[in-house]
């Protein structure tokens, strides 16, 4: 069955159809979310919430880009929609979990100091990477994250190529900056 049939047998009130539709995508949709929210709990709540989206507004959708494009687009929207919701609460999770994962780790190898330093370094990173604008993140998730090419980045992202390739080296030399300070 092909995607485009798929979709239709979704449309016609196949459910389980939809269900087929949503393991094929369910782990790159996490794979997005976590490059936004790095909560584990997050992200399988934005993947739940970015496919209830797609079940409601699937009928909507109009075969003029790739299924996996539409998708994306859902995705990176539900993501930055709710980081901006939910900022301050982003922060204060953030300092929690290098105190947990520092003190609580079952790393029989490392001294606590250790795991407080990679916590640290891991926190770091994840902020580097949520103070990217919106457009950088999105296009860095996309690439890191998902290892998808530009075309298809650009297409996502309603832009074009080089403007990808922009966004991506403004990126790389944000987060060098960042995490270059001393």
């Amino acid at each position: 069955m092909t995607e485009e049939q798929l979709i239709q047998e979704i449309v016609s009130g196949n459910t389980l159809a939809f269900k087929t539709l949503m393991e094929k995508y369910q782990e790159r949709v996490f794979h997005v979310a976590m490059g936004f929210v790095h909560l584990k709990e997050d992200a399988e709540d934005l993947t739940q919430e970015v496919f209830i989206k797609v079940y409601q507004s699937l009928s909507t959708f109009n075969h003029d880009s790739e299924f996996s494009t539409w998708l994306y687009r859902i995705t990176i929207n539900t993501c930055i929609n709710f980081v901006n919701r939910n900022r301050k609460k982003r922060v204060l999770q953030s300092i929690e979990d290098v105190w947990q994962s520092a003190f609580n780790q079952y790393d029989k190898e490392k001294t606590p100091l250790e795991k407080l330093i990679t916590s640290e370094r891991n926190l770091l990173i994840k902020k580097a990477i949520d103070s990217l604008s919106e457009k950088q993140r999105s296009a860095f998730i996309l690439s890191k994250y998902e290892e998808l090419p530009q075309k298809e980045i650009a297409a996502i992202m309603n832009t074009t190529e080089g403007a990808v390739e922009q966004l991506l080296q403004r990126a790389k030399n944000n987060l060098q900056k960042k995490l270059n300070r001393p």
